[in-house]
């Protein structure tokens, strides 16, 4: 996967930088086709529908919401904040 991501958000909030740093290693060797092979990764990952799977970080602390297109192997993320900025917003449309 190739992953484009916002290096600003570790900055903000630097308790995120080592489990956003360790996602980011995971991810940019993964080879996904689908769910269950990111779920083999991450077992807190979940589908929203639209293309759109939402990552917890840090726990629960932190949650981001990616686009990933299987086909092209490219991963996007959409939005990443606070389990609360993230309650506020409709994770299928961002």
């Amino acid at each position: 996967m190739r992953v484009v991501t916002p290096k600003e958000f570790a900055e903000k909030h630097p308790q995120a930088k080592i489990p956003l740093l360790s996602w980011h290693q995971i991810t940019r060797k993964a080879d996904w086709q689908n769910l269950n092979e990111i779920k083999k990764d991450f077992s807190s990952v979940d589908y929203v529908g639209n293309n759109r799977f939402v990552f917890n970080i840090k726990g629960n602390d932190y949650r981001f919401i990616s686009i990933i297109i299987f086909a092209s192997q490219k991963l996007y993320i959409r939005f990443i904040g606070t389990h609360a900025e993230y309650d506020r917003i409709d994770a299928t449309t961002i």
